[in-house]
């Protein structure tokens, strides 16, 4: 008997199997909902070949074991058209299944695409999705809710019955962003935006995590999302609106540092453009934004300046001036100003002994000469004078 027990105790962790909670198959949203159908209708397709083969492995054994002397031998049979048609026709037909399956359910619950009912009775109708900015943080969840003016974090409310549109982002290393009751998976990355639509068809408190894994402090990425009434959603809102906490682009940075197991906590006010500060990398003060520098790339470069501006300065302590580039004399970038600007100040600058120098960017040979480029600050007899020491910001 003890010999029996010991080699069924590998059994024993079955019986805490009872104690977890399908999510993905009993989800409470309608967008869950038909991912689960999609998961079911896929493993009965496969079920379909699986099941018979798994049968037929069994039947094959007992009917020509060696001790049946009543099954059939024929060493000679190599074909038979039947049997081909049968092993190659139906898994075909279940893999063109699968197939067609597969394409409309990607297309249809595609993360990015709006949602087109609240459930399978409801249409969505005039019903506004609620906008919510997500940051992934190390290692944390911010919630930033527009419209409302405040935020969250590592606790998250929406109302039943409501479309919600997240719009994701990430601060350092990619992660995932999931509510498996709610929605499907969508990954948040540094410098870039992602979308999610999601509903939820059922009040109540629901599980938020990191699905991928994104440092020492992953384990603790985790989230309550809780779904409301209307009432209770209005009174959420009016608890956060009570902290008196606001959320600037200093506080911001702080909470930015890496930290474990943070706390629930929540801000009143939300600077307006944080979001999009950090989806563009420009939180810090004197930051050139990502959209901005994209933006000058477009419009071919700072060219020549540009390769001055950022050149390594000397020594304030040294000898000697800044460091030439490609002949001209030292100068630093102090600003980008418009067209019109340059030539107001061009207009009013004092007349220079030299020949007048080239200010058209740099281009590539063949390349047409960019349309609308920015005008630059480029007066040698005037920069020279504020060029720092050697390591000082250099801010375009």
């Amino acid at each position: 008997m003890a010999h029996l027990l010991k080699r069924l105790s590998w059994l024993a962790p079955l019986l805490l199997v009872p104690a977890c909670k399908p999510v993905v198959l009993s989800p409470s949203g309608d967008i869950a909902a038909r991912q689960a159908d999609l998961l079911v209708q896929s493993t009965l397709l496969m079920l379909i070949i699986i099941v018979p083969v798994m049968a037929l492995t069994v039947f094959f054994a007992w009917r020509y074991r060696a001790t049946n002397t009543q099954a059939s031998y024929d060493p000679d049979w190599d074909h038979s058209t039947k049997l081909e048609l049968v092993i190659w026709a139906i898994p075909l037909l279940i893999i063109v299944s699968l197939g067609a399956l597969t394409w409309v359910g990607t297309h249809l619950l595609d993360p990015y695409r709006p949602l087109d009912r609240i459930d399978a009775e409801t249409p969505v109708a005039n019903r506004q999705p609620l906008q919510v900015q997500v940051v992934a943080l190390d290692w944390k969840w911010l919630f930033i809710y527009p419209e409302q003016g405040v935020a969250s974090v590592n606790r998250m409310a929406v109302p039943v019955d409501r479309p919600v549109e997240f719009t994701l982002t990430s601060t350092s290393v990619m992660n995932a962003f999931y509510i498996p009751a709610m929605a499907g998976m969508i990954y948040a990355m540094p410098g870039m935006q992602t979308t999610l639509h999601g509903v939820f068809n059922q009040a109540g408190e629901y599980q938020g995590l990191a699905s991928h894994y994104s440092g020492h402090g992953f384990s603790g990425m985790r989230f309550k999302a809780h779904a409301l009434d209307g009432a209770g959603f209005d009174e959420w809102v009016a608890q956060a609106q009570a902290s008196g906490e606001t959320l600037d682009r200093a506080r911001y940075l702080e909470l930015e540092k890496p930290s474990e197991n943070v706390p629930p906590m929540a801000f009143a006010q939300v600077d307006p453009q944080l979001f999009s500060r950090v989806v563009n990398m420009c939180v810090e003060e004197g930051r050139m934004c990502m959209a901005e520098m994209m933006a000058l790339d477009a419009q071919g470069g700072m060219g020549l300046p540009g390769i001055a501006n950022v050149a390594a300065l000397a020594d304030a302590d040294a000898p000697g001036t800044a460091r030439p580039i490609l002949g001209l004399p030292p100068f630093q970038v102090s600003g980008i100003c418009s067209v019109e600007e340059l030539n107001d100040m061009l207009a009013s600058a004092a007349p220079s002994d030299s020949a007048p120098r080239e200010l058209a960017p740099l281009r590539g040979r063949g390349l047409d000469a960019p349309q609308g480029i920015l005008g630059l600050n480029l007066l040698p007899n005037r920069l020279t004078q504020s060029v720092p020491p050697r390591g000082a910001d250099q801010n375009l």
